[in-house]
């Protein structure tokens, strides 16, 4: 099986691959290549909610998508918890090739606001999470009503996380496509 790459061009998103930079949680680069890699049903997906996103002018910046294995270890080291990062013995569905983490953008390429930045591991960065305003909360929900309208699945845990259903449908990915 073979992943589709997502390019600023080929999907007219931005790329925000963090962790080819310093700025995650790790506080160092843990990719070697800034690349954005799904599975092909993800692809179709992510068209969809693309298509669904610029029918209220807004576009999306993409976080992370397939994640080869040796960075969910990585990310599993500096942060055993699984709330939010999937043990790499049982698999993750980022590993899988069949997640992606994002955001909404407007014109001018500035993200709607959404609470808590990517990869806030508290409370405040689940669905439905309680003490935010209402703008966030309806930043969210368009959000997760453009993923859902589009055939994904959510995590409750991570407002910006989305897969493909039945994970356990789709085997882990070894290959690294050059993102590490």
């Amino acid at each position: 099986m073979s992943l589709i790459e997502i390019t600023e061009k080929s999907h007219d998103v931005i790329l925000d691959l963090s962790y080819a930079t310093a700025n995650n949680f790790t506080g160092q680069p843990v990719y070697s290549s800034p690349r954005c890699f799904l599975h092909q049903e993800g692809i179709v997906l992510l068209e969809k909610a693309i298509t669904f996103a610029k029918q209220q002018n807004l576009r999306f910046k993409i976080f992370d998508a397939f994640r080869p294995q040796r960075a969910q270890e990585k990310f599993w080291e500096v942060c055993p918890d699984p709330m939010y990062i999937a043990d790499p013995a049982k698999g993750s569905n980022h590993t899988r090739g069949i997640a992606i983490d994002l955001t909404l953008i407007n014109n001018q390429n500035e993200e709607l606001d959404m609470g808590t930045p990517f990869d806030d591991f508290t409370a405040a960065s689940h669905h439905g999470a309680v003490g935010l305003n209402a703008q966030i909360h309806a930043n969210r929900y368009l959000l997760l009503g453009i993923m859902m309208s589009a055939g994904w699945d959510l995590y409750l845990n991570e407002w910006w996380h989305y897969q493909l259903f039945n994970p356990k449908n789709y085997p882990l990915i070894q290959e690294t496509y050059g993102i590490m």
